[in-house]
């Protein structure tokens, strides 16, 4: 069987689900507490990160590399496009949000508010909140100009760029660290995106200690 190790709101966990569930890849899912680094846990990935798939009698890690060899390993549906150009603005915006969106805005947010709760490390900093508030109207602007042009973030297809993206979204959207109301464009990407089957299992999270807002699993907002 399958099996990915993941924390529920880790946006790398996120992407690798929805990958995963978009090429109707069976994986049973474990959550790990990573933060415990228990010897187990550092046997699987001495690195000490999530998330950790097990699959076709290999261990993974990193999320980026898990997702191109499922490209290549199960390519259908292709979450890349065939062109050179094509892939490499896919693999330029799956940087963007894994790395810049990461450290100014999820970061910021829901490392502040949530990790620290979860791990017992201690209270939120709010200058860091108020970076990560301010940073995050600045990437929706973006993703906004983005999708003026294109039907989807990297173009006219849907693609690993989105699920990077909806990822880091979808997580700080858990806890109501979103205004849907800011740009039109990215309201309406993410109300087709999470209508796929493949978020099913991601509107379903529930975080002990962090119940879902009205609107996080509603299609309609």
């Amino acid at each position: 069987m399958n099996r990915l190790y993941h924390a529920p709101l880790s946006p790398f966990c996120r992407k690798v689900r929805l990958s995963l569930a978009e090429k109707k890849i069976e994986v049973e899912l474990v959550e790990e507490r990573y933060w415990e680094r228990s010897a187990e846990f550092l046997r699987r990935n001495p690195a000490g990160k999530v998330p950790i798939l097990k699959i076709d009698g290999k261990l993974m890690t990193e999320s980026a590399p898990i997702c191109e060899y499922l490209e290549e390993a199960y390519p259908m549906p292709s979450l890349l496009p065939e062109d050179a150009d094509g892939r490499y603005e896919v693999r330029r915006l799956v940087a963007w949000f894994d790395d810049k969106f990461h450290n100014e805005v999820t970061s910021n947010l829901l490392y502040e508010r949530v990790n620290k709760k979860v791990m017992g490390a201690g209270y939120p900093e709010s200058s860091k909140i108020k970076a990560g508030a301010k940073a995050v109207k600045y990437h929706l602007d973006y993703m906004g100009w983005l999708l003026d042009q294109r039907r989807w973030l990297a173009g006219n297809m849907m693609t690993l760029a989105d699920f990077a993206a909806a990822a880091h979204l979808s997580s700080l959207d858990y806890i109501s660290d979103v205004d849907w109301n800011r740009n039109e464009n990215v309201r309406e990407w993410y109300a087709k995106i999470k209508s796929r089957p493949a978020f099913r299992s991601i509107l379903a999270d529930q975080i002990p200690g962090f119940p879902q807002p009205a609107h996080y699993a509603d299609l309609d907002f």
